[in-house]
């Protein structure tokens, strides 16, 4: 009994050996692993959740642990960075390839570098704001189409605001036009008549995918939360839309009072090419179809006179190319940086160029909501209301309860940026998004006085107000702070 009792203890003292061990390596490993090319910030958050709860933290880190695209379609990506260059050869050969002045011309340089699109002249555009008659007028370019309609949201969703859309592209349908329609895959079930709306498409004889569907196949996993954010709407390359708006109803089914405001802008010109060209990728990483409607017509439809580059980002490409961009042009600032966005969490390069702008007299105005539908990205981007506001920036909150969904910049009252990207780490980071950058002073006085005009239903936070907040609200915006950066 007694060499048996020993033998017990030995193997149980090798067990305890072992999983002691396996531990400290896993621990040792991680420590090395993840880190690399990846931020400082992220890379302690991690570390910090694997020490504070090691089995939990490792087991989240193996599941969204990477910010990337499967390795299978970033290849993907790279093929239609390939197209893209091609398309650029044909633009410059027909003279639509801008050539920029040296003010900006390195901001398209880079823009291109990071994307493969070149900016294009021979454009026009409309910035279009109210959530119906964006609507509106999406349905009205696509009931003059004669060729094909590509349809791109986050969130698509049936009911009695979209309507109108819908009816548009089963008549354009109905008169020999081909429909395409990407949805993201989380981001539309959720709402009502889910399986009503993919009915609907079917019916009227639209091709269309959910994107980003989640797959555990070896080669094509993708963390769950990696998603498709963009807002997409071309007919025949002649006319494209980019901007903030999903194709749903503008209280997003809630049942709180919150309503959104929203605004986006009507491209027309080698721009709509590009934005074609956009959801060809998209097209192509979900079905392995390569549509190349976008590599026709550019001359023909190049009447405008304005400066227009279509900016994509997304996991599937290398660099964060949206907040490159962003940075880029912040960074060259010298009279004012006006920012619309419902999220903004930004990280050290972003955080670092909005305050730095302030501090040598830029005129920096953020317009924010009050009323909060994330309850964690609100209160983590309040935690940084009192660096910026020390630094000079002004920062208005919109009143409840509207929720002001717009998502744009501009810079000097010379380049304005409108899209789907919010300026948070998910935009930068995690999702697939797609902006415009007009090259036009227009544009941005435009944008300019549209941020001033909503900053008068909005009240602007003085720096001795907010400090008086509670410690609670004061907590819970640093513990959001914190989980934000877990990426």
């Amino acid at each position: 009994m007694e060499a048996t009792d020993l033998e017990s203890g030995i193997i149980a003292l090798i067990i305890i050996f072992l999983l002691l061990f396996i531990d400290v390596f896993i621990r040792i490993f991680l420590v090395f692993y993840i880190p690399r090319n990846r931020k400082p910030t992220a890379a302690l958050a991690w570390l910090l959740l694997i020490v504070i709860a090691p089995l939990l933290g490792t087991i989240l880190f193996l599941v969204i642990g990477s910010t990337k695209l499967s390795r299978k379609r970033r290849h993907m990506q790279r093929q239609i960075d390939y197209q893209y260059q091609r398309f650029n050869n044909n633009l410059r050969q027909a003279g639509l390839a801008a050539k920029m002045d040296s003010h900006y011309g390195g901001t398209a340089q880079l823009v291109e570098r990071l994307t493969s699109l070149a900016p294009t002249s021979g454009n026009s555009f409309r910035i279009i704001n109210g959530y119906d008659t964006i609507i509106t007028d999406m349905a009205q370019a696509i009931s003059r189409g004669q060729s094909y309609v590509y349809v791109e949201f986050f969130a698509l969703a049936l009911d009695e605001a979209t309507e109108p859309f819908f009816d548009a592209l089963e008549l354009a349908i109905r008169r020999g036009v081909k429909v395409y329609v990407l949805f993201d895959t989380l981001g539309s079930r959720k709402y009502p008549r889910y399986k009503e709306m993919k009915r609907r498409l079917t019916d009227m004889g639209a091709q269309w995918r959910s994107v980003l569907p989640i797959s555990f196949k070896p080669g094509r996993y993708n963390r769950p939360d990696l998603r498709n954010h963009r807002k997409i709407v071309v007919v025949d390359n002649t006319d494209a839309y980019i901007g903030s708006l999903n194709m749903i109803d503008k209280t997003y089914h809630r049942k709180d009072d919150i309503y959104y405001v929203e605004l986006a802008t009507h491209l027309k010109g080698p721009s709509a090419n590009q934005a074609a060209a956009v959801f060809a990728s998209n097209w192509y990483g979900e079905t392995g179809e390569m549509l190349r409607h976008y590599m026709k017509n550019a001359t023909k439809n190049a009447r405008g006179k304005n400066v227009v580059q279509l900016l994509p980002s997304g996991p599937g490409y290398p660099w964060r190319n949206n907040l490159k961009a962003f940075v880029d042009l912040i960074n060259g600032a010298h009279e004012s940086v006006i920012i619309t966005n419902p999220y903004l969490v930004p990280d050290e390069s972003l955080l670092s160029a909005i305050t730095s702008a302030a501090l040598r007299g830029v005129h920096v105005s953020i317009l924010n909501s009050e009323a909060m539908d994330q309850w964690m990205v609100g209160h983590a981007q309040r935690s940084y209301y009192e660096q910026l506001i020390k630094a000079g920036v002004e920062i208005s909150l919109y009143k409840k309860p509207l929720l002001v969904h717009s998502k744009y910049l501009a810079i000097d009252k010379k380049v304005a940026i409108i899209g789907s990207s919010n300026l948070d780490i998910r935009s930068f980071e995690l999702n697939l998004e797609c902006s415009a950058i007009i090259y036009e002073a227009k544009a941005a006085r435009k944008l300019y006085k549209q941020h001033m005009e909503d900053r008068k239903n909005s009240n602007l936070i003085k720096l001795e107000q907010w400090r008086k907040r509670s410690r609670w609200q004061r907590f819970l915006d640093s513990v959001a702070r914190l989980t934000s950066a877990l990426q």
